[in-house]
């Protein structure tokens, strides 16, 4: 045999092994390993571990998880400091570790969890034995001076413990400066993480400091490299030549149009509309990244690499270089593009009936705002805007859309319609306005067709057997469906004892919608559900209520996408797939780095909103108790969608008990009480930019 044995081989080795757990010269001797290559071999080893493959107990012997019930994963925290190890493996449980048990992890970590509790009807309860990667390496806070030593109370991201500095690692830091600190040590069997200032940002309130802390806190590449800049360029300038357009399906004699945010530059997806023998056909039209971005190249790396392109409060940082993601990429209005495009068949009840996937070329007619698409829809716009051929195309998809979607809710999907927040700049960066956002008909159109183009590529390589990442979302833990189901009833509302299905939760909305506590109820609906994300292996969409689904149509922004592209395309081309353990580390790599885009995105939106609030420090707002607690009510204040606590010591008219069973703060003396879902006036008494806080009192 070879001098090094291969992973499977070692896996294989600790399978056959009858007397438990083996050192790594006892493996070393069972595979024949020579001397030479025992430095390579625990080299391997240790790599294994840190991919959980294997598992070393504390004496230093290894075993397979499964020998000792360990799982893998990723950590997700609650906002009670609770976590759940999310596994690897695809449809598995998650574990529930109680905030005592979590060690020094943090969001985000990858770890392994022993299983020590189980039982009917809950998540298995573990705790944390080992942090296999670190989800962060640095923080930005606030730094504090201290005598011998300082302090930063970390913002980007949000930790639950300060980071202690010796006074070695200060260096040039003066009290209440932005810091980046690079985490040197996190602690062993608690949360006490050591670190090194390795950067002065600024004071707080400097212009722009907020989102630079966040992009920094969340680790995210900016500049792209300059090799990669150069790739792209080149391609740019190569342009389009005819020779590409070989073998392709022309749709330039079919009108064409897209429909996006009023400032977006990456047009992934274009849409047409047109009767034939066949039918109705609906062509979802997705640039073709995959034809210019080679697969292996510098600039695919750096895509892979980056994982998403993210969209922050007061900027875009993109996942391909501008030359291809708003140039020749994106499918912009009169340009020759090329496309991978799903045309979808429907009958006269709008029945989809064919469907076939082609390489494509289009000529976008339309470059449409969901704001211009609506008043199209609306008939109400204006002359210079109208356009027949556009107008009946996009009732028609809109039709379609409604068809789609109904059929989708009839099936239980989800449809969760929480308000979200739209934040608006002056030109120095300062908020000046906080508006929701709106949810469209023509969003819909949008979203429905692309789910729809999406479960018709998933179902494809399910049926070819295809080496596609999967975008799943599994059923939802039984421990925070039971809080949901106990939040329900508290409101009057039910939900089954038994497994909870999608349509259990969409009829759940339905009962909610219009009552004062609709977001409340919507918001831990959507908490009590799993993050959706990427894996080689298909376990369907729960919220979807799709049996398999992946995500194709934005490759300029999502690496996943790209992947999903290119198994198609090779598949088009009668061509062999990629290596499936190569797509998991993939999977994995995307999943970890649209949380961190998500949490950035999030977070920069809080940022310029408590920045906003500081203006408002005595102003009056109405507003939702969304959350009860010992010390406070939470409310949640219409328009801006801000959360602000109100402090029991702030309640002056009586002293107040916390009823946790009746979710409500009752006067011992007036028994009057401040329940969940109550509405209530609040003014704004301080906002707190350090720690991103806002205190509330009650008025009238």
């Amino acid at each position: 045999m070879n001098d090094l044995p291969s992973r499977i081989e070692i896996v294989r080795a600790l399978e056959e092994a009858r007397h438990g757990p083996l050192t790594a010269r006892d493996l070393a001797r069972r595979l024949h390993v020579n001397r030479d290559a025992y430095r390579a071999f625990r080299r391997r080893l240790r790599a294994m571990e840190t991919d959980g493959e294997v598992f070393r107990q504390r004496k230093g012997r290894y075993a397979l998880p499964g020998s000792f019930e360990i799982v893998t994963g990723v950590l997700d925290v609650t906002r009670a400091g609770d976590g759940f190890v999310i596994p690897e493996a695809a449809g598995s449980e998650d574990v529930f570790v109680p905030q005592r048990n979590l060690g020094s992890a943090v969001e985000g970590d990858r770890v392994a969890a022993r299983v020590e509790r189980r039982s009917p009807g809950r998540n298995p309860e573990g705790r944390l034995v080992r942090v296999l990667e670190r989800a962060i390496s640095q923080v930005v806070g606030v730094y504090h001076q201290r005598r011998g030593y300082g302090l930063v109370i970390p913002q980007e991201p949000p930790l639950p413990s300060d980071v202690f500095l010796p006074a070695t690692a200060c260096a040039e830091a003066s009290d209440g400066d932005i810091v980046l600190a690079r985490i040197e040590e996190w602690g062993k069997d608690e949360l006490r993480p050591v670190g090194v200032v390795s950067a002065v940002l600024g004071r707080p309130g400097d212009p722009g400091i907020d989102v630079l802390s966040i992009i920094l806190g969340q680790q995210l590449p900016v500049e792209f490299p300059p090799t990669v800049v150069r790739e792209a360029e080149k391609i740019s300038r190569r342009g389009l030549r005819p020779e590409d357009l070989e073998g392709r399906e022309d749709f330039r004699g079919t009108l064409s149009f897209t429909i996006d945010p009023e400032d977006a530059r990456d047009h992934d997806d274009a849409l047409s509309v047109s009767r034939t023998e066949a039918g109705l056909e609906v062509g979802v039209h997705i640039a073709d990244v995959s034809w210019y971005v080679k697969e292996g190249s510098a600039l695919d790396r750096e895509a892979l690499d980056r994982g998403t392109s993210v969209y922050l409060v007061d900027r875009v940082i993109p996942m391909l270089p501008e030359a291809l993601s708003a140039d020749l990429c994106s499918l912009v209005p009169d340009q020759d593009r090329l496309t991978v495009s799903v045309v979808l068949v429907f009958d006269s009840d709008l029945e989809l009936r064919q469907h076939r996937i082609v390489r494509g070329i289009i000529r976008s007619a339309r470059r449409l705002a969901y704001e211009d698409a609506q008043e199209l829809l609306d008939a109400s716009a204006a002359p210079e805007k109208n356009s027949v051929a556009v107008t009946e195309a996009l009732r028609t998809l809109s039709e379609v859309a409604a068809t789609v979607r109904a059929r989708r809710e009839k099936a239980g999907a989800v449809d969760f319609a929480i308000p979200e927040a739209k934040v608006i700049l002056d030109d120095a960066g300062e908020p000046v306005e906080i508006l929701p956002r709106q949810r469209l008909e023509a969003h819909r159109v949008i979203e429905d067709l692309m789910i729809l183009a999406n479960e018709t590529v998933a179902t494809v390589g399910l049926a070819a057997d295809l080496p596609l990442i999967y975008r799943i979302h599994e059923d939802p833990d039984p421990d925070r469906i039971e809080k949901l189901r106990e939040l329900a009833g508290f409101f009057g509302h039910s939900l089954p004892m038994a497994e909870v299905s999608p349509a259990d939760l969409s009829q759940l909305l339905d009962q909610a919608r219009g009552t004062p506590h609709e977001y409340l109820i919507s918001n831990v609906t959507l908490r009590s559900m799993k993050r959706a994300r990427y894996a080689t292996e298909n376990v369907g969409h729960f919220g979807l209520a799709s049996p398999a689904y992946a995500h194709f149509t934005s490759p300029i922004r999502r690496y996943p996408d790209l992947v999903v592209h290119r198994a198609l395309v090779r598949s088009l081309k009668g061509a062999p797939g990629r290596p499936s353990p190569e797509l998991k580390d993939i999977a994995r790599h995307a999943s970890d780095m649209e949380r961190r885009a998500q949490e950035a995105e999030r977070e920069s939106v809080e940022a310029k909103t408590i920045r906003f609030m500081q203006r408002h420090v005595g102003d009056e707002f109405e507003g939702t108790i969304g959350g009860v607690t010992s010390f406070g009510l939470f409310v949640v204040l219409d328009g801006v969608l801000a959360e602000g606590l109100v402090r029991l010591g702030s309640l002056v008219d009586d002293y107040y008990s916390y009823d946790a069973d009746a979710h409500a703060v009752i006067g011992r003396r007036t028994r009057k009480r401040h329940q969940l879902g109550d509405r209530v006036s609040v003014q704004v008494v301080r906002v707190d930019t350090e720690t991103r806080t806002i205190d509330l009192e009650l008025v009238g």
